[in-house]
């Protein structure tokens, strides 16, 4: 959240967790849902928690009581989710899978009425290529989406129209994060890629070279440092020596685009990283069904990249 005391995860379990970050307490969970849950998102005061699952809902859970306010079924899959600034409009992408497209759907929850009848302000067909990840971009004004095909788009959240596209990735985009003030992206590509964005024009600014599919990247919120871990795809996992897995956390300068440092610990893939808002630790889950807190040393931050 946005203070940063509490961490949400969500796992391929129907459940939804929420934990201290300080100490990794487990404070409670959030239950309903019946199947993997794809995504979870906490509004900015904390209030109101939103889950999208594969067993074909979006629910809407108080924080601190877990108890479910709204539930959206839809007819497929829910991918990626999040809250506006305001804690007022949610937005959800669904997958494309039997024989239903991918929409981007928008709710106001300040009009009941739209969840109670299952209706969308707007929803938006995505039919050349479904969404992948997805992000609100400053002001609430419009959506970042990452899509199969390795496309960004801008969906207006009032229109609906696609105000910008960037075809910088050649694989689907795996996740998109923004940076704690909203001026940029990060999105992480299955083409060993990760790349920096300016949300309100979608230019290019950087770009984070691996060998490996990136699942998952975030930007410091202090440093100008991004964090991305990946690692092959967890069905090749066993193909491969358990050395060469290489399931580290890697962090790359943001303006020199040099690799840094790597943080070892997980034994399966990362799928997914974050900062906390004070900068001063990340966290990581990863297909090993755990989910670590790292603390930085007093050194990582007296650090400074040899130009």
């Amino acid at each position: 959240n946005r203070e940063g005391d509490l961490l949400f995860s969500v796992a391929k379990d129907p459940i939804a967790n929420v934990w201290y970050s300080v100490n990794g307490e487990r404070l409670g969970t959030y239950n309903g849902h019946t199947g993997a849950v794809w995504c979870v998102d906490v509004d900015w005061d904390t209030k109101n928690v939103l889950t999208g699952s594969a067993d074909n809902s979006c629910r809407l859970w108080d924080c601190e009581t877990g108890k479910q306010l709204a539930l959206v079924e839809t007819n497929s899959a829910v991918r990626t989710c999040g809250f506006d600034f305001s804690g007022n409009i949610i937005m959800f992408s669904t997958d494309k899978q039997m024989g239903y497209q991918c929409f981007l759907n928008y709710f106001d929850l300040r009009d009941p009425q739209q969840i109670e009848d299952n209706q969308p302000y707007l929803s938006l067909p995505c039919s050349e290529s479904k969404i992948t990840s997805a992000v609100w971009g400053p002001l609430g004004e419009f959506v970042i989406a990452g899509h199969e095909n390795g496309e960004i788009n801008q969906y207006s959240a009032k229109s609906g129209e696609i105000l910008k596209v960037a075809k910088e990735h050649t694989k689907q985009i795996n996740d998109i994060q923004s940076s704690v003030d909203l001026t940029m992206v990060i999105s992480a590509s299955k083409d060993c890629t990760a790349k920096l964005f300016d949300s309100t024009n979608l230019e290019h600014i950087k770009t984070f070279k691996t060998e490996r599919p990136v699942n998952s990247a975030a930007i410091s919120p202090i440093m100008d440092h991004v964090v991305m871990g990946g690692g092959q795809e967890a069905m090749e996992v066993t193909t491969t020596s358990t050395r060469i897995g290489k399931f580290e956390a890697r962090f790359f300068h943001a303006a020199y685009e040099e690799e840094f440092g790597r943080v070892k610990g997980h034994f399966g893939p990362i799928n997914c990283v974050a900062f906390h808002p004070d900068g001063k630790s990340y966290s990581s889950g990863g297909e090993d069904g755990y989910v670590r807190i790292h603390y930085f040393d007093p050194q990582y931050f007296d650090f400074e990249l040899e130009a």
